[in-house]
């Protein structure tokens, strides 16, 4: 199937007359979308779309999974509860029963779920609460570029000035440390961050927690190398500081294993999840905790949606069947690698105008400016193409497939955007080049 996008934008006047100025992404894809099934989207006039957003990860199996879409269905059909506060359900004890047999046990792990409300930024708000609770500290330490939500302590934690921007209110008891390679790759910041902890007068408070990304998805698909992550795991240890791992958005599949820090060897205190983990874009969010941390006082940190029964079930469905054993995992790198080939393919005629980044299936291409990038997004979109930019200027073109996707699907998506990139970076190529 090839991409046919609708020609000319729909009548939005009602979301202009009713919906709030800060949607974004509406402004960049201003079509009106009514059908999704895997890899691709229709609009309501007929136009097809192949989608390489994957609801910025919150969509790894596709859209409307069908064995993800029958379970859920079969739960509706039998009148199974859909809200539950944090009453214990059979949805919620399936959803632990497969979640320990089929990621904790075989990876080592010992972890208690935490279920902290619908979105990623209430998983990260629990652990920097529960961080602060367990040491007595007030300080956390996260890092250059790194995105952790949009709600005040996350927010805090969060690097962007535009994000940092709407809080209102000073945003207090974070640093934002060096994130590996941020001064370039000769200077260890891993090393550097040691150094400032371990001195009395560097002015540097210790720390609740590290809250660290494996990649950095927001931040510009900057990847963390598994030795600086092993340092930072040391360092967290050595200087009784929690580490909080946030797997939002490289989680669930996104980088190859289901956690981005499995190739570390390391084990967090804490892991964040949400988006991918309810299979179906569903909202769901959860906190791993290492069982010793679990000190909460009942009802100490609570939430109306913590038990959302049908996200309960489709997770559940995506755990049997895509991770019971290897062969969803390596079928997905695989796809990474087809990936990554074809990205340096694309960006190899350009010399250093063009670098590809990222990790598995959270790859893309840092094409030096924002203007770049959003002329190729946009040019792709009037090709049939959905993908989105990232990074701090907004550089970088960022490739986010279902991790489901096709090989013949993700080659022809790849090749509307190596055509994209040839419109656009071409004259700038041939310019520079006189």
């Amino acid at each position: 199937m090839m991409p046919t996008p609708t020609a000319t934008p729909p009548d939005v006047t009602t979301f202009d007359r009713l919906e709030s100025q800060v949607r974004s992404y509406s402004r960049a894809m201003p079509r009106l979308f009514n059908r999704a099934q895997g890899a691709w989207m229709e609009d309501a006039q007929g136009g097809r779309y192949l989608d390489l957003l994957s609801g910025c990860s919150s969509l790894n199996y596709g859209h409307n999974h069908p064995v993800l879409k029958q379970a859920l269905l079969d739960y509706i059909a039998a009148d199974g509860i859909a809200h539950s506060l944090d009453l214990h359900t059979a949805a919620k004890q399936a959803f632990l029963v497969e979640l320990e047999r089929t990621i904790l046990v075989p990876r080592g792990l010992s972890y208690r779920a935490m279920f902290t409300g619908p979105t990623g930024t209430n998983a990260v708000e629990a652990a920097l609460k529960l961080a602060r609770k367990v040491t007595g500290r007030q300080h956390v330490i996260a890092f250059t570029n790194g995105f952790h939500g949009m709600t005040l302590g996350s927010l805090a934690c969060t690097g962007n000035a535009g994000k940092r921007d709407g809080a209102g209110v000073p945003l207090n008891h974070v640093s934002h440390e060096p994130f590996d390679g941020y001064y370039g790759p000769d200077i260890d910041t891993a090393d550097l961050l040691d150094q400032r902890l371990s001195d009395p007068s560097s002015g540097l408070d210790q720390p609740a927690a590290i809250l660290v990304e494996a990649v950095q998805g927001e931040g510009g698909l900057n990847v963390a190398s598994a030795d600086w992550l092993r340092k930072i795991a040391d360092i967290a240890k050595r200087h009784g500081a929690l580490l909080i791992l946030d797997d939002i958005q490289a989680g669930c599949g996104r980088t190859g294993g289901f956690f981005s820090f499995e190739e570390a060897g390391i084990i967090p205190d804490i892991v964040t999840l949400a988006k991918s983990l309810s299979g179906m874009g569903l909202p769901f969010a959860l906190a791993l905790l290492r069982p010793e941390l679990d000190q909460w006082r009942p009802g100490e940190h609570n939430g109306t949606f913590r038990g959302n029964c049908h996200a309960f079930v489709t997770a559940t469905a995506a755990l049997r069947h895509f991770w019971r054993d290897s062969a969803f995992e390596q079928t997905v790198r695989q796809r990474a690698d087809l990936l990554g080939r074809r990205l340096h393919a694309i960006a190899a005629p350009y010399g250093d105008q063009i670098r590809v980044k990222g990790r598995g299936m959270m790859q893309g291409i840092d094409v030096g400016s924002g203007e770049v990038a959003t002329r190729i997004t946009a040019a792709a979109f009037a090709r049939g193409l959905i993908i989105e930019t990232s990074g701090a200027h907004d550089e970088v073109v960022k490739v986010l497939a279902p991790l489901t996707i096709t090989e013949a699907e993700l080659s022809q998506g790849l090749l509307i955007l190596e055509q994209c990139v040839a419109m656009v970076m071409a004259p700038r190529f041939s310019a520079a080049a006189e």
